[in-house]
Parts: structure tokens; C-alpha cells; sequence
């Protein structure tokens, strides 16, 4: 609800108008805010419009309306002036244009003769326009427009046609068709008729550049640029682009219409230079070239504006604007719409006012213009004039202070002008006692009237910090609380805030500090001390009349951070040399580093040796020692002090150690066994990781046991652990002495130690003797044998009567027993065993034949009765009646366990009852089966015993 002058929300701005015949009405903004609501006038080059009387203007509220505007009546410079009853100002100049585009003459075109061969120029012409347009060419009246390409351009600059060399189809009609862009109007010319001449044919020549771009060119700063590049020759010119200093073009770059067309868009300062447009053809070549040339192009902006000001008679204002632009902008007044006159002094962008009236009051304006248009800003310059009023600034009705302290009483009546004030406008009362306290009047006049305002002031005893915080050390990991405890007036409570580093502690949002003590103490609790609560802490102590602080210094030791910039030199195949840099000690010094390592073979990060063996806290680079050759490495430091084993370094960057002949020989060298005539020889590989180079592989040698020759054979894969030497010659179980040594690409390293091996025995010569079995079940054999030699082992044969040998199962054991199992039951069976060794099988033993028994009945046991009494319970049942093809039932066996998962129990009996020890508290599952000498008869089925209470 401020009255106040009026401020501009919108101001007209440049324009283009599209004007067509459908146009009838243009519309300009402006807009601005006051109380009371402001009027409007407009002015066009400077020449006031009156909208009463010129038809062709009107206003809707600010906005100037042009009923059928025309190009010429109509454009130019307009401004908008807004007045209310505290002043007027005006707003910035809007230059107004209109699109158009008038029609060609109709006056027909010259025909144009032309030889084949020969280049042609056809000239648009076109007729008066304003607004970007866009020309085109119609041969021949078709409905598309005539396609660029190598031999056929049209320049965006002059409309021209020009075709590089003429062919017999060319001849025709050709007609400019010009497009204003903004009205989107299309205007054709009357056709050029050419004609092409055969009877003589031009000849070749080198080109001649006929259309080309400026030889200088200023292009302001994002902006997009086309060059325009086209050249007349036979044969037809190509054109290509290039940039005089060598630097490649810009990739943005576009080049279109067969290269005839350079875009550069946003243009940046990179993109100026000479650039070359080179036309060449088989008879030579001719070149065009211009400079870009940056333009950084500063609009005209505000860095200093004008506030309003509310000022009292007599007063003095000043004012300052300052713009920034390029060129450097020129400043001009104005107050109300017009040019300052009388003693209102400006110089540049400063105006200054002395003693101001009354009649000062008004709008006021800075306008700052250079080459490229102007800004303006406003303010507003209200002149006040009041007596003395303490209504909105009274003297402060209670001040309360601490004693000794000192104290301002402020007394800022409103007045205009501001008048005298009585015993000063401002008390200063130092060193205060409790004498001082009472009330105070303030009493100020002007020539306009007299007005006083009245206060009290209390004094209250001082605070002081009694027990302040004292500076400490910690370690990580601790606790410890900070004191701050005050003694302050009785009357008053203290807020104590702890600050961190300078920052409030918000206790709500940290789980490391509390604040503990009541009243007077405002101690602080710092929780699990990490490295990160290092610095400076302050117990601020605020009460109504003060404000006291007290700061301590808290260092925290921690292990040492990680060493940083670790590096790998010296690389031989068993050691390097590193070196790093300290991280922060953590307020503990280094004692000592420890360097660790880690392959593609290691688990994890292992400990290295290192010389020094042990790396002092002062020495920050080792000679890394016992390293494997060829093998990758990546090695980190830690360093350790008196708190504690700090975080590893980062890894070093991988390395691989050089390569050495092998240093370690394969282990576990045996053999034995294998096929007759074979020597086996077996051994564990050497690991990858002590292969010490590349091309790893095995030399094996032997020799049979008392001669001096070695036989050797190379074994080119790393991971053999085998190898086999086959000699018919060889007899059974000869001993030879063995080894295994090892090879890479830089030699052969240590073999083995000698071990002696035998070559593969015969095969078994016999078969074994005293064969015996018998049937253990309806379903199992079990068979007995002598053995021949120790060490073999057996393979048993057993067919049914009435099948072949050479369909026999084989059952094979290192045993001189075997238990035939999954039998049919009461079947005749052959049975044979023959001895295995490693080369190979023996002969047979005589078959023999053994029955299995007969099955047990297919009857389970029925009838079955319990009676739970106490903790036992008594079982009785029928007897089963076997079957005539079913073995005799010779007796029973109970099973029983607790519950499905508890341990079973089995009972055997002869008869068909049985009494059972149970204990109470659990259920019990129990079944029956008969008992033959064909094995277990069916089952009863579980028979469940429900749990016994101990009552």
C-alpha cells in the first residue's frame, strides 16, 4: 500500500514485425507499477503520438497498438513514458522495423547465349525487402527448386546463379525465386531464357573464382559465420578449405552445396585466422583468402544501480550508477523525463544534490549510451519533513549490563530534519557500578516540535569462567571430558556452547560429544576419540548482560596415516629397491616401516624381507631382498609408532622381477608300476611361481642301476609331472636310478636327488589257490582266496549257470575276501578269481558254484499286540509260517528307537514276545521282522508308543 513513483515490469524492446497483408495490428509492450496507478504516453523519433487524433494509434492500458501499421509511416524509434503524481520517467528506445518483400518487375529478361563448355552468371535482382530471405532457382518451371552441386551455386549474397561450365542440358528457363524468412512470402522473377551454343565448343581453363568472401571479417562471439566460395572453370573446378597457419579446420566446422559453403558456428576466439578457399582443376588452381577476426562484442550492463531515498530537508544526496560495456558507455540525467537543469550537479555517473528542497522531489533516471544502444536505470527521491517521533524507535525500555562493563543508550528519534537532541542523542556509560542503574530520559527538537522516550538500566554482577578446558593429548580410542564451569550473577541462568575448530557443536547430530553438568557447569564429553578431533575447542558462556569464552588445544595420537608416492627402481630377478614418502605421524613419530608384498600366487599381502632388515621410522626407502624371478609384484608400506600399526600405503604400480636360470628342482622324484617294458617316473611340479622365466620345462634322466650313462629326455611343458620310458628290453622290476632337473629360456637349472625307481613287473603268472565261499544270504556271497604275491590285487568273476564267462560281473579288491552283494535268491552261481598288478591281470581259478539261499518270507509278523505299563512295554505277535520256496523263520528282531530321529536299538529273539525298558517323556517307534538264513523278512510297519507322563 506504499505510495510511490512508477517503476517499469516491462519496456518495449527491438523489434521486426512480419507484415503482410493479413497484418492489421502491431502491438509494443510496456508496463509499470505505482500508487497511484500510472499514464502512459509514447513517443516515436522523438515526436510525441497523440492516440486521440492518429487513427493508426492506440493505447490498451500501457501497450501502443498500430492498427494497419506500413513500412515506412511506421518504423522507427519508439519510447514509453509512465507519469503518476511523484514523477515520470521513460522508458529505453525500441527501434521497430516491418519484414516485407515487394514483387519482381514484370518486365520480361534478355535471353543469354552461352557455349558448351563456357561458364554463365544468371543475376536475381531482387526487389525491395527487409528481413533475412533466402534465394532459389526454377528451371524450366518445375516444382522443385534447382539442386546445388559442384558445377551449379547459388550465393545466399546476391541471389546469383552461376554455373561453372555449361552442358548442352542446361539449356531452359531459369527463374529467381526470393523468400523473406520472417513473412514467409515468395516472390518469382520473370525467366532468363538461356541458350546453349554447340557449334563451337569452349576449351579447357583453370579456374577463375568468381564468388568469394570479404578480406576482412569481424565476427562477434557465439555468432554463426558462412563463407561463400565458388569458382567458374573447365574442367569443373573442386573446392576445398583450409586455414593459412596449417591448423587443422575446427571440427563444428559444416561444409555444404559441394563445398561452396564454410560454416563456423559459435564462433570462439580459436576459430579467427586466415582462412583459404582453393579452387583447382586439371589446368590449375587459384585460391581466395580473408581474415576472421574476433569481435568480443560487451553488452552494455548495470554493475551499480540507483536506490530510492527517503531524505529529510537540508539533507545532502548523492547518487552513483555505473555500467560496463565496450565502448565505454557516456552517461546522462534525467529527473522526470527531462534533462537536469538548475544546481542538481552530475558529472558522469554521479549526481549530487546539497540541502535538499521540497521541490527535489521527484523520479530520477541515469541513462548510460555507447554505439550499440542504451540502459537506464531509476529511483525515486521523496523529501520528508516531520517534528521529533519516538513511535517506531523509543529508547529501550530495560538495558541490562554486567557491572565494570560499559554501556550505549541509544536515542534515534524520527525527524525530518533530524533536529537537535537534549544531553546528546547517544549515552555512553564506562566502567559501570551499581550507582548507575535508574532511569534515563532522552529529549530531542526540531522546529517542527519537541518529543522525550525514557528507559531503565540494571546492573548485574559479571560472569566468569572459573574451571576453563586445559589443553591435553589423547589417543585414539579414548575418552575424556573438557571442563567449563562459571560463577555469574545469581539471577541470571548461562547458556554454555562448545565450538569445534570454530564451528558450533550440534550435539544432536554428533555421537563423539555431549555436554554434561547442570547450572553453572557446561562440561564437555568427547566419546572415542578419532584422529579427526584434533584441533582448538572454545566453551563460549552467554548470559543476559555477557558473553565469556575459554579455549583449550586438544592434540590426538593415532597411528601413522599411510605413507604416500611409493616407488619401485632397481629391478633385478630377486630384489628391488623402494622408496615413499611419510603421511602425517599423527602427533606420534614413526618408529618403524614395514614393507609387505602380494603375487598372483600369494594369499593376500605377506611380509617381505627386506635390507635393512628391520626399516627405521627416519629411512624412507628399503632394498626389497629373496624375491622369486619373473614373477609379478605389487608391494605397500606401513608405518608403525608407539600408538599403533597405521593403514598400508597405496599399492605400488605391478612389476615383474627379471628372469634367472631355475634355483629349485622338483620334488617327491618316485615311479614304479605301469605296463611291462615301462619305466614310470612321477614328480611334483615346480610352481609356476618359481619357474623363474619363460619356455619352462623338465629334463628327466635315468640310468639302469650300476652303469655310468645317463639316458635324458627334455620335456618342454611346464606342467608335466609324469613321464614314461618304454623299452620291451627292460625286465621286470629293474631298479634305475632317477632324476628330474629343470630348464627356461636362459638355461638348465639344479635336478633332483638321485632315487631309485623299478620298472613295471610281469604280468601275475598264476592263478590264486584254495578258492572257497559260501552263500551268506538270499542276495550275498561271500567268497575266500590264497593269496600268490604280496602287493597284488584281485578281480572275482561270477556268472549265473547257464551264461558265458565273458558275461561274468567283476567285483575288484586289494583283499583276499569279497562279499558278493545284489544276488537273486536261490540261483546257482560261477565263481572265479584271477590276481591284477600294474601290468596287468593273471590267469583264471577253476569256477566253482555256490546257491544263494532262499528269500525270507514275504509274510510280515501280525497280530501284534502292546501293553504300556509303567516304564516297560510288552510286545507279543504271531509267528510267521515261511513259505516252501522261503527260508525257515529262526528267529525275531525288534527295532526301536525314540521318536524318528533318536538312536536305534535292535533286540533279537527266538520267540514271539518281548519285553521292552522305556523311559517316559518321549515317543517311541517300533517294528518287527523276521529273522532266516536268507536275510531280514518284511517289516511289521512302525508301531508307534505315545510318550508316558512320569506320573
Amino acid at each position: 500500500n506504499t505510495r510511490h513513483g512508477p517503476v517499469f515490469t516491462q519496456e518495449p524492446s527491438d523489434s521486426i514485425f512480419p507484415l503482410s497483408t493479413d497484418d492489421k495490428q502491431v502491438f509494443i509492450n510496456c508496463k509499470a507499477k505505482g500508487n497511484p496507478p500510472p499514464h502512459y504516453r509514447w513517443k516515436v523519433d522523438g515526436r510525441e503520438i497523440n492516440t486521440e487524433s492518429d487513427p493508426n494509434y492506440s493505447l490498451v492500458e500501457g501497450n501502443l497498438l498500430i492498427n494497419n501499421p506500413h513500412v515506412i509511416n511506421h518504423g522507427g524509434v519508439y519510447q514509453c513514458i509512465a507519469t503518476n503524481t511523484f514523477g515520470t520517467v521513460v522508458s529505453r528506445e525500441a527501434k521497430v522495423q516491418f519484414a516485407f518483400l515487394q514483387n519482381f518487375s514484370k518486365k520480361s529478361r534478355n535471353m543469354v547465349s552461352v557455349r558448351e563448355g563456357q561458364a554463365v552468371v544468371l543475376l536475381c535482382g531482387p526487389p525491395p525487402h527487409y528481413g533475412e530471405i533466402k534465394y532459389s532457382w526454377v528451371f524450366n518451371g518445375q516444382r522443385s527448386f534447382l539442386q546445388q552441386d559442384a558445377r551449379r551455386f547459388i550465393s545466399q549474397r546476391t541471389g546469383n546463379l552461376y554455373i561453372a561450365k555449361v552442358e548442352a542440358s542446361d539449356a531452359g528457363n531459369y527463374t529467381c525465386a526470393v523468400r523473406n524468412m520472417m513473412t514467409n512470402a515468395t516472390v518469382l522473377s520473370s525467366p532468363t531464357p538461356v541458350v546453349v551454343r554447340r557449334d563451337v565448343v569452349m576449351g579447357e581453363y583453370e579456374p577463375k573464382i568468381e564468388v568469394q568472401f570479404p578480406d576482412t571479417l569481424h565476427v562477434s562471439k557465439g555468432s554463426s559465420v558462412k563463407l561463400e566460395c565458388f569458382a567458374l572453370g573447365n574442367p569443373v573446378p573442386s573446392i576445398s578449405w583450409r586455414r593459412a597457419d596449417g591448423n587443422p579446420l575446427p571440427g563444428k566446422i559444416k561444409i555444404n552445396h559441394s563445398s561452396g559453403v564454410l560454416e563456423i558456428p559459435y564462433f570462439r576466439p580459436e576459430d579467427a585466422g586466415v582462412y583459404e578457399c582453393v579452387a583447382e582443376n586439371s589446368r590449375g588452381r587459384n585460391i581466395a583468402r580473408g581474415q576472421l577476426i574476433f569481435h568480443n562484442v560487451e553488452h552494455l550492463h548495470w554493475v551499480q544501480t540507483l536506490k530510492d531515498a527517503h531524505m529529510a530537508i537540508d539533507a545532502n544526496l548523492q547518487w552513483e550508477c555505473k555500467a560496463i560495456g565496450k565502448p565505454r558507455p557516456i552517461y546522462r540525467w534525467l529527473k522526470n523525463g527531462q534533462p537536469l537543469t538548475g544546481r542538481i550537479h552530475a558529472e558522469a555517473g554521479r549526481l549530487t544534490i546539497s540541502r535538499i528542497s521540497l521541490l527535489d522531489s521527484g523520479m530520477y533516471q541515469c541513462v548510460a549510451d555507447n554505439e550499440h544502444g542504451a540502459v537506464y536505470a531509476s529511483a525515486e527521491l521523496k523529501v520528508v519533513a516531520s517534528p521529533p517521533d519516538f513511535t517506531r524507535r523509543p529508547v529501550k525500555k530495560s538495558t541490562v549490563i554486567q557491572r565494570g562493563g560499559e554501556v550505549v543508550l541509544e536515542c534515534r528519534p524520527h525527524a525530518s530534519p533530524r533536529g537537535t537532541v537534549l544531553y546528546d542523542g547517544t549515552l555512553r556509560i564506562a566502567n559501570i557500578s551499581k550507582s548507575d542503574e535508574g532511569r534515563y530520559i532522552c529529549v530531542a527538537r526540531n522546529h517542527f516540535g519537541t518529543s522525550s522516550s525514557s528507559g531503565t538500566l540494571v546492573v548485574k554482577e559479571p560472569t566468569k569462567i572459573v574451571v576453563p578446558p586445559l589443553s591435553l593429548d589423547a589417543t585414539v580410542g579414548q575418552s575424556l571430558v573438557l571442563p567449563c564451569q562459571v560463577s555469574s550473577d545469581t539471577s541470571l541462568s548461562p547458556i554454555f556452547k562448545w565450538f569445534f575448530n570454530g564451528k558450533a557443536i550440534d550435539f544432536s547430530r554428533q555421537e563423539h560429544f555431549e555436554m554434561i553438568g547442570l547450572g553453572f557447569a557446561g562440561d564437555l564429553m568427547v566419546r572415542n576419540i578419532q584422529l579427526k578431533h584434533s584441533g582448538k575447542y572454545v566453551c563460549m558462556v552467554h548470559t543476559e548482560v555477557d558473553t565469556v569464552s575459554a579455549a583449550a588445544d586438544l592434540i590426538v595420537r593415532g597411528p601413522p596415516s599411510a605413507p604416500e608416492g611409493l616407488v619401485v627402481t632397481d629391478i633385478t630377478d630377486t630384489t628391488v629397491q623402494l622408496s615413499w614418502g611419510s603421511g602425517p605421524d599423527n602427533h606420534s613419530p614413526v618408529t618403524m616401516y614395514m614393507v609387505q608384498a602380494r603375487t598372483p600366487f600369494s594369499i593376500g599381502w605377506q611380509t617381505v624381507r627386506t635390507v635393512p632388515d628391520s626399516v627405521p621410522g627416519q629411512m624412507m626407502h628399503a632394498t626389497v631382498t629373496d624375491l622369486n624371478p619373473w614373477v609379478d609384484y605389487e608391494f605397500r608400506v606401513v608405518a608403525i609408532n608407539s600408538v599403533g600399526v597405521g593403514e598400508p600405503s597405496t599399492p605400488s604400480k605391478q612389476i615383474r622381477t627379471k628372469a634367472a636360470v631355475p634355483k629349485v628342482a622338483p620334488v617327491n622324484v618316485s615311479g614304479g608300476g605301469g605296463a611291462r617294458g615301462e619305466l614310470v617316473i612321477i614328480w611334483e611340479p615346480v610352481p609356476e611361481e618359481q619357474q623363474s622365466g619363460e619356455d619352462f620345462g623338465y629334463v628327466v634322466a635315468f640310468r639302469p642301476l650300476g652303469s655310468s650313462t645317463w639316458i635324458q629326455t627334455v620335456l618342454a611343458s611346464p606342467d608335466a609331472s609324469r613321464y614314461i620310458y618304454r623299452n620291451d628290453s627292460i625286465a621286470p622290476l629293474s631298479q634305475f636310478e632317477v632324476k628330474v632337473g629343470v630348464y627356461n629360456i636362459l638355461g638348465e637349472g639344479q635336478f633332483s636327488q638321485v632315487v631309485r625307481v623299478f620298472s613295471a613287473e610281469e604280468e601275475p603268472s598264476k592263478a590264486p589257490s584254495r578258492v572257497w565261499g559260501h552263500a551268506v544270504s538270499a542276495s550275498e556271497i561271500e567268497v575266500y582266496w590264497e593269496p600268490i604275491l604280496p602287493g597284488q590285487g584281485f578281480e572275482v568273476l561270477f556268472w549265473e549257470e547257464g551264461f558265458q564267462q565273458s558275461e561274468a560281473d567283476r567285483v575288484r579288491v586289494i583283499n583276499t575276501t569279497a562279499l558278493l552283494s545284489g544276488l537273486k535268491s536261490s540261483t546257482v552261481y560261477l565263481i572265479s578269481v584271477r590276481a591284477q598288478n600294474s601290468a596287468g591281470l593273471g590267469p583264471c581259478s577253476p569256477a566253482f558254484n555256490i546257491t544263494t539261499k532262499k528269500p525270507p518270507p514275504s509274510q510280515p509278523p501280525g497280530n501284534i499286540e502292546w501293553n504300556l505299563t509303567n516304564s516297560k512295554v510288552f510286545l507279543n505277535w504271531e509267528h510267521v509260517k515261511a513259505m516252501e520256496n522261503e527260508s525257515e523263520v529262526t528267529g525275531y528282531k525288534v527295532v526301536y528307537r525314540q521318536n524318528w530321529h533318536g538312536r536305534t536299538t535292535v533286540l533279537e529273539t527266538s520267540k514271539t514276545s518281548v519285553e521292552l525298558q522305556i523311559p517316559s517323556g518321549e515317543d517311541y517307534l517300533i517294528e518287527i521282522k523276521a529273522l532266516t538264513k536268507g536275510g531280514d523278512g518284511t517289516s511289521s510297519g512302525h508301531i508307534r508308543i505315545p510318550k508316558m507322563s512320569s506320573k
